[in-house]
């Protein structure tokens, strides 16, 4: 066995044979498990790729050389490889769960979104063309982050370009066809020889020198693509310009050195198609087809159960989730968009129970939103359950095709606000602020299942775009959720003192625990709770004037979103006192635990406490 601590640099791997590469993928794969199990993350999609990322640092110089993951949560090998340690994994000592530049030389692109790496590395591939250097790009995507339009936009450019760059297809669900055949892999061999390469070039310029030839030329140019259609169909990306090697097992380093090396002397764009298991090597992993174990909460590896359980809550994804469950038993003409986010947001059983009505569309958040305005035009109602995190990759598909024509849907914004150990790609702190001025939208979020339910109501009941965020928590489920009456754009007032000179006004689930330390110190301020952060609640704000002190409090979005908003309309009423605006800072927040980037942000209830305390 391999001992972890010892690989400081991937040039360990350079003399070692193939044996002793599987002797450092049996160990890494244990860490990775160890690791996650402690502090969760991103598992099976990391145990898929250890051989193929240890067989890239291998046939690769990546110091020189540039290696892209896509969204890049496949990572850990790579970091362990470059000589990090997994220790503290996405805690705010530890390193990140995703690529980040700043941590190694070996991280030459960072991400957390889908299939963004095939655009970055075309752009690396004309900036070494235009400085005239000599280096391989290779970017890593997997077989669902490949159906991305962007992805497809990306290889529509690399495929005309013909420069040389390196695709890796991980392709772990087969989902992408392939030809078959011994003649079929010998063309393909043949294809990318260097021989055979350099000699189509001499053939192709001598033939250039005439009419006649150029003629030629082109008659035995279609011939030799005829007879090898008919012997060998090309697939999709052959059909884009772009060459083709595989598939390849991506578990087998002899195979995977083999088609890097053909992939390195090609002077074309070239894409290897590797097969992968998700998951291997650990049971529970590999035998999921939920995408349970895809991302985890700390477990116990040898019953695979969560260390941490939640008794009397229920996540505010599942409580929705019940809502929608419920909800769309009574009512035929609700149907279901969701990309790519099932388990994560808690509609495995909404799926189950409503086939015909419930649609993944994959890593397609522009098309899902564009989609529900197709649902709403046709008398539908779609409902679009989103993680506000992907959300703003569909901001103009929100304005443009469902605002804009004030259609009839709700979107549920799963993960709003601080997330935690997933860091700055993945915080949900942006959406708010670009619903908040988009016309004909409805923004609001709740404080507890029984606004849940209410909002949730008045959301079926509006003829136009209505948002409900809530945050990556947990709820008291101790009750059920019955539904309370919540007009639209009406906020709830609570008063604790007739000579209060301080109004506080918040909303969310915060708001508990912040009404909580009011009334346990008896501190003499009043609180508003904005249920609604659009449209604002003109009757109570305008009653509001008559305090010295203002506090805009928002634990889920930035300042330019609603505490901006309030504080201009305060002053367009007249307001004269004193407004004091928290919300989060306005920088790309890193992982820590959430409690930690609250208190480093000073929107957790301590820090509103000692505000309040400060001037009341």
């Amino acid at each position: 066995m391999v001992n972890i601590s010892d690989i400081k640099s991937p040039e360990l791997l350079k003399g070692k044979s193939n044996l002793e590469l599987q002797e450092v993928a049996k160990s890494i794969r244990e860490e990775i498990i160890s690791k996650t199990s402690i502090f969760g993350g991103h598992l099976s999609s990391n145990l898929g790729v250890i051989e193929l990322t240890i067989a890239l640092h291998k046939a690769f110089d990546f110091k020189t050389d540039r290696l892209l993951f896509d969204v890049s949560h496949q990572a850990y090998a790579h970091k362990i490889l470059t000589g990090r340690s997994l220790e503290g994994l996405r805690t705010k000592t530890g390193v990140s769960g995703f690529l980040k530049r700043e941590e190694s030389m070996y991280d030459h692109f960072e991400a957390g979104h889908a299939a963004t790496s095939l655009s970055t590395a075309y752009g690396m591939a004309i900036a070494r063309d235009l400085n005239k250097e000599k280096r391989d790009i290779v970017a890593v995507i997997g077989d669902g982050s490949i159906a991305n339009g962007m992805a497809f936009e990306a290889l529509n450019s690399i495929g005309h370009s013909k420069r040389k760059l390196i695709i890796v297809v991980n392709d772990n669900d087969m989902s992408i066809s392939y030809p078959t055949g011994a003649f079929s892999r010998f063309l393909k061999r043949v294809r990318f020889s260097p021989k055979y390469l350099r000699n189509k070039e001499a053939y192709r310029r001598m033939m250039f020198k005439s009419k006649f030839g150029y003629t030629v030329f082109r008659f035995t140019q279609s011939l030799k693509n005829k007879i090898a259609s008919y012997i060998s169909p090309s697939n999709l990306f052959e059909q884009m310009g772009l060459g083709y090697i595989g598939p390849v097992d991506g578990h087998d380093f002899r195979a995977l050195q083999k088609a890097f090396n053909h992939a390195k002397r090609s002077g074309l764009p070239v894409v290897v198609h590797v097969k992968t298991i998700k998951g291997k090597g650990y049971h529970p992993a590999e035998i999921d087809l939920s995408g349970y174990w895809h991302g985890v909460s700390p477990f116990e590896i040898e019953s695979g159960l969560p260390k941490v359980n939640h008794p009397g809550q229920i996540s505010w994804s599942h409580l929705y989730s019940d809502l929608l469950n419920e909800a769309m038993g009574r009512d035929k003409k609700m149907v279901l968009i969701n990309p790519a986010t099932i388990r994560g947001s808690n509609l495995d059983e909404i799926f189950k129970n409503y086939p015909s009505r419930t649609f993944d569309v994959g890593i397609a958040e522009e098309h899902a939103l564009t989609m529900a305005s197709g649902l709403s035009l046709s008398g539908y109602y779609p409902i679009v359950s989103i993680y506000s995190t992907f959300l703003q990759r569909a901001f103009d598909q929100v304005s443009h095709d469902l605002a804009r024509q004030n259609l009839k849907s709700l979107l549920l914004i799963d993960r709003a606000g601080l997330v935690g150990p997933d860091g700055d790609t993945h915080q949900g702190l942006y959406d708010q602020a670009f619903l908040i001025n988009t016309p004909n939208t409805i923004v609001s979020m709740a404080s507890d299942i029984h606004e849940a339910a209410g909002l949730f109501k008045e959301a079926q009941n509006h003829d136009g775009l209505f948002a409900i965020r809530y945050p990556r928590d947990y709820v008291s489920k101790n009750s059920g959720a019955v539904p309370v009456d919540l007009p639209i754009g009406t906020w709830k007032s609570i008063k604790h003192s007739d000579s209060s000179r301080v109004l506080l006004i918040s909303y969310g689930p915060i708001i508990k625990s912040v009404i909580s330390q009011i009334e346990t110190l008896k501190l003499n301020v009043d609180v508003i709770n904005a249920i609604y952060q659009k449209p604002i609640d003109m009757k109570t704000l305008e009653s509001s004037l008559k305090y010295e002190h203002i506090i805009i409090h928002d634990a889920y979005a930035t300042y330019s979103g609603f505490v901006n908003n309030v504080k201009s309309t305060l002053i367009d009423l007249g307001y004269k006192g004193h407004i004091a605006g928290v919300a989060i800072k306005d920088e790309f927040i890193k992982q820590a635990t959430i409690n930690e980037q609250m208190e480093y942000c000073g929107v957790d209830s301590k820090s509103i406490y000692d505000l309040i305390a400060s001037i009341s």
